[in-house]
């Protein structure tokens, strides 16, 4: 047996290569799973972005030098086990490398998931060592995996934003500015906002993108970048950049004298987004680099866990019926198998290319025909 990778640069994201190399014997207490399938977003490409400050190039760690795998969410069915807990054949979701096949350590399970505990991963954020064993996840359904790899992540980081600000008072704002609002963690987050009340939601997005924001619903107001004038200069707000983008940031900073915060969340704007100096000479407020980590620790701890988990899964089963809506789906899946078209479908969400109702699911395992 073998295991498939897509490696990337570190310093170079654009340049990509496969790697297959012989699976090692598992240990006591070890499972190698399958990887069935992930989804592949900008998010995705922020993780890499941040691999080295945020430490996402270490939980799939690469044998080769300068190269890495870039951490993706998506389902995998468990094809050998070592571990008593575990059974041949369970489907789990979570956290992957961009590869047919990983292995995991399970430890502290329970019904419903369990904790990856290589020793590697000790030190790395909690939320990212869970795996959610599907026959027992409240947000799992067979019909919607490709929903859930490629929105799930995000729009848990998009309630934890909404979370966020309310638990702040919106920093005394009444306005909030979304950038990339073609994004799907953006529209997440106005979903969530939209519904609070006296909170006026605007999408900042590029003119091609102008009629897909408009139709989601969840924006008040969508405005192109070149139109920022448009948006009075002293309205109390809050900017939420999605897009990395250091001229937009500048810009919204230059104008807005009344910006009583700005949160930046991730990026298509690589080479901005990862650049030291971001916040050098940035009128206004320094922009923050929102971590969700951080706010679901907080909210688990004053809520507890099982809280915390209904509110969420309350507010995913509410967004998921609004994006399925026959009469107006927001999102549909297109499936990219094998490693030629994983590149390929890589290169393309790198470049912020492509319809933003489309969802790249991709797979290096090799699929059986599909029907």
């Amino acid at each position: 047996m073998s295991t498939t990778s897509l490696l990337i640069r570190k310093d170079q994201l654009a340049t990509t290569r496969l790697h297959t190399a012989t699976d090692q014997p598992l240990a006591d207490g070890q499972v190698r799973v399958r990887v069935d399938s992930f989804a592949l977003t900008s998010n995705n490409i922020t993780y890499a972005a941040f691999g080295d400050a945020m430490s996402y190039w270490q939980f799939f760690p690469s044998a080769e030098e300068g190269w890495g795998s870039i951490p993706v969410w998506g389902f995998a069915s468990v094809v050998q086990s070592l571990h008593p807990g575990v059974a041949v054949g369970e489907r789990l979701y979570g956290y992957w490398p961009m590869a047919s096949s990983a292995v995991l350590a399970p430890g502290r399970l329970s019904p419903e998931r369990f904790t990856d505990v290589a020793p590697h991963r000790a030190e790395l954020p909690a939320v990212y060592n869970q795996y959610f064993r599907c026959n027992a996840d409240p947000l799992y359904t067979t019909d919607t995996e490709d929903l859930q790899a490629l929105l799930r992540p995000l729009f848990i980081t998009s309630w934890l934003i909404d979370d966020f600000m309310a638990d702040n008072d919106f920093f005394g704002a009444n306005t909030m500015l979304l950038s990339s609002a073609s994004s799907k963690t953006a529209y997440g987050t106005a979903f969530q906002l939209h519904q609070r009340k006296g909170i006026e939601v605007i999408g900042l997005t590029s003119p091609a993108n102008v009629d897909f924001c408009r139709s989601l619903g969840c924006y008040h107001r969508v405005v192109t970048y070149d139109a920022l004038d448009s948006i009075a200069a002293d309205t109390a707000c809050v900017y939420v950049d999605f897009a990395g983008n250091g001229g937009l940031r500048n810009a919204i900073h230059e104008r807005f004298a009344n910006l009583k915060y700005s949160c930046s969340i991730g990026g298509t704007h690589v080479e901005q987004l990862a650049s030291k100096g971001a916040n050098k000479d940035l009128a206004g407020p320094r922009a923050t680099l929102f971590f969700a980590p951080a706010q679901i620790k907080k909210r688990t701890t004053e809520w507890g866990p099982e809280e915390f988990g209904r509110r969420m899964v309350a507010a995913w089963h509410n967004f998921l019926a609004t994006v399925t809506d026959a009469s107006n789906p927001w999102l549909h899946a297109e499936h990219h198998d094998g490693g030629d078209a994983v590149q390929a479908a890589y290169a393309q969400v790198l470049a912020g290319k492509g319809d933003p109702r489309t969802g790249h699911i991709l797979s290096l395992y090799k699929q059986p025909a599909r029907l």
